[in-house]
């Protein structure tokens, strides 16, 4: 697995790189054969509560990722780890499926997780959508007091997605085509 580790606003030293090599040799070994393809990106930031570690791995047409954190660099690091092997188990039929893996079951037994079947739809709602700017969108979000808002971007004539993030930032994401 290839390995890439960012350290923001703090050192991610040799020590950190061994155990997150350790940590992701499991998940390599979950991913199953070519694996080794698989890219890892470590990103450790510094905030005044402690240390926020971001693991995002990709491998074929696959993302996982999580995020964490904690006092030290190691625990965050081992709590992510933990999420993504969640996620694989929860979602094993599918990768199965996804990856062309030979046996994912071999390894995810050890803990028994409900795994979800289907998606149902809850409910469906027809909107409305004039064209609006960045700004408009980010204000109609917190009228409603939603985390995210869908909207009609008037300057690029596409459809885009306003979101609040955990920091109290906001986030944009724009659709973007292969």
């Amino acid at each position: 697995m290839k390995m890439t580790i960012v350290g923001r606003k703090c050192q991610a030293g040799p020590a950190f790189q061994a155990h997150a090599e350790k940590k992701l040799n499991k998940l390599q070994r979950l991913l199953g054969p070519g694996a080794e393809e698989a890219d890892a990106k470590i990103t450790a930031t510094a905030q005044k509560t402690g240390i926020v570690v971001e693991v995002t791995v990709r491998f074929q047409d696959v993302v996982l990722r999580a995020e964490e954190g904690a006092q030290q660099i190691n625990d965050a690091l081992d709590h992510c780890v933990d999420v993504l092997v969640r996620q694989l188990r929860k979602n094993k039929t599918r990768m199965e499926k996804r990856i062309h893996a030979v046996q994912l079951t071999d390894f995810l037994d050890a803990e028994s997780v409900e795994e979800e079947t289907d998606f149902a739809v809850a409910r469906s709602k027809a909107v409305f959508c004039k064209p609006i700017d960045v700004e408009e969108a980010i204000l109609q979000m917190n009228l409603v007091g939603h985390q995210f808002y869908l909207f009609l971007n008037a300057e690029t004539d596409s459809f885009n997605l306003v979101y609040r993030r955990r920091g109290g930032d906001y986030g944009l994401l724009i659709p973007e085509r292969e």
